[in-house]
């Protein structure tokens, strides 16, 4: 029975990991767009519910602290779903769909880029998020699963993981982040 589970999951797995190689150009064109930002001085904004908000912290991480290269400057990332004082206050003043909405509404401004990581696409925290960047001016960038969902539509650029098993699409999803967090670096810091 576990032997099962653990082929069954492995097989899922490298078929994902397949499909990352008929993408490659769409991964380009999304780090190109997040460097773009980054040399401009603007930031990188993150959000995500449940699995993916933590996905958006461990982007962030990456991106402040280091991937691979140790010797250089923090790049600007925030994750916006960090805040516990915020998120409370904003949840309970205007509902949870605002959450994200109301903190890019303060802190980001045109050139800025918003990464919105979700299995279903359907979150309304992240559609609300999405429409208010585009108000602003601000790339929408997604890291989808399923179909996309609603938020397809409201992004920029998109890698969608064609699966509707959230685990394999939060594994696609760390291993897109960890291909762009590498791009990142080796562009800005190349030595």
């Amino acid at each position: 029975m576990n032997r099962k589970i653990i082929e069954v999951t492995l097989s899922e797995q490298r078929k994902l990991v397949d499909e990352l190689e008929y993408k490659l150009e769409l991964i380009s064109n999304i780090a190109d767009v997040l460097m773009k930002c980054l040399r401009s001085g603007n930031k990188i904004l993150v959000i995500g519910n449940g699995g993916s908000a933590s996905d958006a912290q461990h982007f962030c991480a990456e991106l402040i602290g280091s991937f691979y290269c140790r010797n250089r400057p923090a790049i600007n990332a925030i994750a916006l779903c960090t805040d516990t004082s915020a998120i409370t206050a904003i949840s309970n003043d205007f509902g949870y769909n605002f959450v994200f909405a109301r903190q890019i509404q303060g802190l980001a401004k045109a050139g800025d880029v918003l990464v919105s990581i979700s299995t279903s696409g359907n979150s309304k925290s992240i559609v609300r998020a999405q429409l208010e960047a585009a108000r602003l001016g601000v790339k929408n960038i997604g890291l989808l699963g399923n179909s996309g969902g609603e938020a397809l539509p409201l992004c920029d650029l998109a890698y969608v993981v064609g699966s509707n098993d959230t685990a394999r699409i939060q594994e696609a999803h760390i291993k897109v982040i960890h291909i762009l967090c590498h791009i990142i670096e080796e562009e800005l810091f190349e030595n």
